[in-house]
């Protein structure tokens, strides 16, 4: 039996998955994501990249012990209570700061933003997958690289949170 040692690394914008998650009327279980980045793509690190705010501490210590690398973004918060914390510079930066220590990088984004990336990647044969979380709800600039896309519309029970059934993991 063959093993299989590539080490593709996972660059996730937490922002875009989250929210178009829960447009289409779900919550992500981000242990079973995390599990399913690991067996299907071959995931050895999964950076998720995150606003920092205070009072989400727990939901940081879950994501960590979960396997993921959090790459914090300061936040703003506006008079009218919305919160900013973009994190797409950082997501392109630590892609290429790692460039030379994976093998294929997935890019976990439904953002055009990332189109220059993404085709760089193409271009060098060091992507693996763009994993976009709503098929009917992402940039145009994505789909010249079709054969490179997979969304999460069809995993929804597979990756669905589900606080009485929880995803038991290998260790």
């Amino acid at each position: 039996m063959k093993i299989d040692k590539r080490k593709n690394y996972a660059f996730i914008d937490s922002q875009n998955l989250n929210l178009s998650i829960r447009r289409l009327g779900w919550k992500l279980d981000f242990r079973r994501f995390r599990v399913y980045l690991r067996e299907k793509y071959r995931v050895k690190i999964a950076y998720l990249f995150i606003g920092f705010l205070p009072e989400n501490q727990d939901l940081y210590n879950s994501l960590q012990k979960y396997g993921y690398v959090l790459i914090f973004k300061p936040t703003l918060k506006y008079k009218d209570g919305r919160v900013k914390g973009n994190c797409d510079a950082e997501l392109v930066l630590q892609t290429m700061i790692d460039y030379p220590n994976y093998d294929k990088a997935v890019i976990v984004s439904g953002d055009g933003d990332f189109h220059c990336l993404v085709h760089y990647l193409s271009q060098q044969d060091k992507l693996e997958k763009v994993i976009i979380p709503d098929r009917d709800n992402y940039s145009a600039l994505l789909k010249k690289f079709a054969t490179k896309l997979a969304f999460l519309n069809d995993l929804q029970t597979k990756l669905e949170y589900n606080k009485k059934h929880p995803v038991r993991t290998k260790p």
